[in-house]
Order: structure tokens, then sequence, then C-alpha cells
């Protein structure tokens, strides 16, 4: 530890680690007395699917949030990228997405795995590309950009890299073997806390640094266009802008929403521990107000470290990426930096938590249950921890490779970029296929791998283009291939995914299956929810909140003049 770190920051980690601990054995100790020693795959992969909507929305919203989030969007904030935080707000709105339309479907099917339902739906094919596409991903993106982050942030604020990697990675191993998605989930809602607490301190005392809002906007104005908006607080970029266009805002973010929120196994797995739909729904309700709060939580944290610095009051921040460490290490009182970095642990613990978990179970229910099929629960239990330790012994084999691609040049955001290049594809094959009941086993796999080879080729001809291999400005076509903007390109490998799909799917019409009938959204699925007066109140409440701070911050608002 650093000599800004004391005893009293030191308590509060060591009690937090004991806290997660005690928790992940209570729950775990708890779930075995109840089946009396006979612990089975349900119990282990997905809680017992008997889960609470406050444990749910929690563990959503706190598995999603990772230091890379603390630290990235703070310094989005400090350089003046307000947009940055328009997918955290999409996110609440995409996760009602999940909760009305999803959901329902995914609870009467019965699945573990999303490419478990990709099969009930479509056909072996279809299930076979999502589970090896899925696990490779996990491995190469979720796990090491997770524990990279996290390594990262405690080496700025004065940690060793490689004790604070393996740290988290060991003791998220631990807990996660132990008590599989229960102790997960539990754990995750002790961490949301910290991680908002944590957050709410920093806000606060940047705050009380700066002289409070009024002063924090003066600041700002100063810097910004003569009568035009505050950049650090404008929710809203031009059609021109380069990184983050209005269009591709409303258009481009969503299709990546509904792939990582509606689809993906690290998030959804979530959801399908619920009691029932209601409750699941109910979770992810909860979970979208939270992700309302990454705006003045992460973000705003980070204008307000521009604003000190701006003004020599927060010297140490020597770029926008160390706003958060800059303003821990220099505002914050001891033993509310220890809770601080609590909230750090608590954000990468739970990201890495629900990826080993995720991973083993796409292993054990999509791969080695459907080669051994006669395996006995407790052999899937076993099966699960074990894949869980290896991923552990991966991850800490990992890190040198991480680092040394990270020193070595932009590899690593190319790396990152893998999870979104072939998010279109799969969004289109599953929303698609909630409604129209003619798409067929053909349609989903050509869709699946021509997205693949067109992201792939984004994503190799992106990188030879930066290296100077190749010149995009010779061709118009390959130029807008290669350099349109990201959220652009989703949009248009989405639109292709689709056509795809539905036009290959009516060229080659096969009989529909009874149990395909069964995966359809239709106004039914509700008849058996029972009241859903108080979840349409307060989904109405949540677009409301997202439509009003849009409003807020934007040129028009009154906050940003």
């Amino acid at each position: 530890m650093v000599d800004y770190i004391n005893n009293a920051d030191i308590l509060v980690l060591i009690a937090y680690f004991t806290l997660v601990f005690w928790i992940a054995y209570i729950v775990t100790a708890r779930s075995k007395k109840e089946k009396a020693g006979d612990y089975n795959s349900s119990d282990y992969f997905l809680g017992g699917r008997n889960q609470g909507w406050l444990v749910i929305g929690a563990s959503l919203f706190a598995s999603n949030i990772g230091s890379e989030h603390l630290v990235g969007l703070a310094g989005s904030g400090a350089r003046g990228d307000m947009p940055a935080a328009q997918f955290e707000l999409l996110a609440s709105l995409i996760l009602l997405v999940l909760g009305w339309f999803f959901v329902p479907l995914y609870l009467k099917s019965g699945v573990f795995t999303m490419p478990e339902f990709l099969e009930k739906r479509y056909n072996k094919s279809a299930r076979n590309y999502l589970s090896v596409v899925s696990i490779l991903a996990y491995i190469l993106t979720k796990i090491s950009i997770t524990i990279f982050a996290g390594a990262l942030v405690f080496e700025v604020l004065g940690v060793s890299f490689w004790t604070g990697a393996l740290l988290v990675v060991l003791a998220t191993g631990i807990y996660t073997v132990m008590g599989g998605l229960k102790a997960v989930l539990y754990t995750d809602m002790l961490q949301m806390f910290v991680l908002l607490i944590g957050a709410i301190g920093v806000t606060f005392v940047g705050l009380e640094a700066i002289g409070g809002t009024s002063e924090l906007i003066k600041i700002l104005s100063e810097s910004s266009p003569e009568n035009g908006p505050i950049r650090h607080l404008d929710l809203w970029r031009s059609l021109s802008d380069p990184e983050f266009p209005w269009t591709g805002i409303l258009l481009g973010a969503p299709i990546l929403g509904v792939w990582y929120w509606c689809t993906d196994q690290f998030i959804v797995q979530r959801v399908l521990s619920a009691r029932n739909v209601s409750t699941a729904r109910k979770g992810t309700i909860f979970a979208g107000f939270l992700k309302t709060l990454p705006l003045f939580l992460f973000v705003i944290p980070g204008v307000i470290a521009y604003a000190l610095h701006s003004k020599g009051m927060l010297e140490a921040m020597n770029n926008p990426d160390q706003a958060l460490p800059a303003m821990i290490s220099h505002l914050l009182p001891h033993g509310m930096k220890g809770l601080v970095l609590a909230g750090l642990l608590a954000a990468l613990m739970s990201s890495l938590s629900s990826v080993f978990n995720s991973c083993s179970t796409l292993f054990t229910i999509d791969i080695y249950k459907r080669i051994k099929k006669n395996a006995s629960e407790k052999e899937l239990v076993l099966t699960g921890q074990m894949v869980t330790l290896i991923l552990v012994v991966i991850s800490l084999l990992w890190i040198p490779f991480m680092r040394s691609i990270m020193e070595g040049g932009g590899l690593y955001k190319y790396l990152q970029s893998i999870q979104a290049y072939i998010s279109p594809p799969i969004a289109a094959v599953f929303l698609f296929g909630l409604f129209f009941r003619e798409l067929n086993g053909k349609g989903a796999i050509a869709a699946l791998w021509i997205g693949f080879v067109l992201g792939a080729g984004r994503l190799v001809l992106e990188f030879l283009s930066v290296e100077g291999v190749i010149n995009s400005g010779s061709n118009y076509l390959m130029d807008a291939f290669i350099t349109s903007n990201f959220l652009h390109f989703a949009i248009f490998l989405f639109v292709i995914c689709t056509l795809v799909l539905f036009s290959v799917s009516y060229m080659n019409k096969e009989v529909i299956r009874p149990e395909v009938e069964a995966l359809l959204f239709r106004r039914g699925v509700f008849s058996s929810v029972g009241s859903m007066r108080t979840d349409v109140v307060l989904t109405i409440a949540l677009i409301a909140l997202i439509l009003l701070i849009w409003f807020v911050f934007s040129p028009f608002g009154i906050s940003v003049r």
C-alpha cells in the first residue's frame, strides 16, 4: 500500500472482504441445507430459480458495472465526452425490453442458457455457433478486460499491478466456486451498495471542493463556446461527430444493447433465476432505475475533476483517465478512501464472478451435458466448479500477456471490439425470432455467419489500416466500410443480417414445429401473470425519467445554459 492509505483504509478493505466471503458462505450453506445436501445444477447455475426482484435487479446492475466503467466513464466526463453516458441511459430502456418481451418466453422455455434457447427456437447449428462464440469472447474480452482494468486501477492508486490482479482473481474465483450463481447474486447485492456509497462519497466531496453546482457550472461555462451549450454537460452531438453522432446513439447503440442486455448469458442468467415472470420483470425495472445513476455518480465526478484541475485544485490529474483515482487520492479523507477502494473492488469482483459463472454454465450445459447425456446432477455441478477453477488459472496465466498487449500498442483496443462487431447478427436473430414464426434455422445460421464474417472483416481491415498495411482512402466503399463510425457500422450490419435472416428463411421454408409456436411472443403471454399495474406505472415512470434527463442534459435544458 502507498502512504496515503492508512490503517483505517486497510481495516475497511478487510471488513469488505470478510463480509463478501461471509455472505457467500452463508448463502451456500443455507442452500445445501435446504436441499439436504442434494445441490443440483438448477441450484448451482440458476440459484434454484427462486430469487426475488431486489437480488436480481442489484445483480444486473453490479455485474455490469466494472472498474473499466468507473475509470472510463469518469475519464469521459473529464474530457468532455458526456455522450458516453448515453449507453448507460439506453440500458435502462433496453432492460424494459428484456423484462416485458424476452423474459416471459425465456422462463416459459425453461432453458439454462441462451444457446439452448436458440436451439429450441431455430436448430442445433445456431446453438453451437452461440456457445462457441460466447465462450471464446468471454475469455478473450470480458475476463481479460475486467482483470486488466481492475489491476490498472490499483496500480494508479499505488498497489502493485500483480498484487491487484492476483488478489481479485483468486478471491472472486473462490466464492464463485463455492456457491455458484446464488453466491454471485447475493454478493452482487452487497457490492451494489458498497459501489453506490463509494461513488456518492466521491461526488459529494468533489462538489464540496469546487464550491457547489453553481460554481461548477460557472467554471464549465468559461470553457464553452460563446452562447453555446456547455460541452461537458451535453449528452447530444451532431451527425458529423466522429465519436457519438446522435443517429448512432439513437439507432446503433440500442442494437448493441439488445444483444448485451437481452441475449448475453452474462446478463440474462440473472433473470433466469427468478421465481416467476413478474419477479423477473420487477428486477429488470429496478435495474433500469439503477442504470440512470452512472451519469451522476461516475460521469459527473469526472466533470468535477476537470473543473478542479482547470482551477489548479487537482494537479495530480495528468490525463482524463486519472480523474477518479486523482480525486480519491487527494480529496477523500482516510477511511472513505478505503470505502471507495472497496467500491472499485466490488465493481471488479461482481463483473468477474458473473463472467466465471456464466462461462462455466455455458460449457457445462451446452457442451459437456450434450456430450455426456447421462451425467448426474452432482457431476454437472462438479464440472461447473472445475470449469470455474480452470478459468481462474487461465485468467492468471493471461495477465502477463494482457500487460504486453497493452504496452505494445493498439491491439488491446481492437480486442475489446470483438464483441461489438459480432453483436448485431445475434441481436437480429433473437429479436425477430420472438415475433416472426416463419423465421427458421437456415435463415438464422446464414445471418449469424454472414454477420460474423462482415464484423471480423471490419475488425481486421480496421487494424491493418491503422497499422498502415493497407490504404483505405484509395477506394470509397472500402473507406466507408473501414472508417465509418462504429455505431453507424452496427446499424449497417444489423440491417444486412436482418435481410439475410428473412430472405433465406422465406426461400427455404420449413414446417413450423409445435415447440416453436410456444416461443413466439403473443398477447396471451401475460395472461397468467396477474396484476401488472405496478409494473406498468414503474415502466412509464422510468421512461419519463430518461426523457427528462435527455432534455436537461441537452442544449435546450436549463442546466446546460
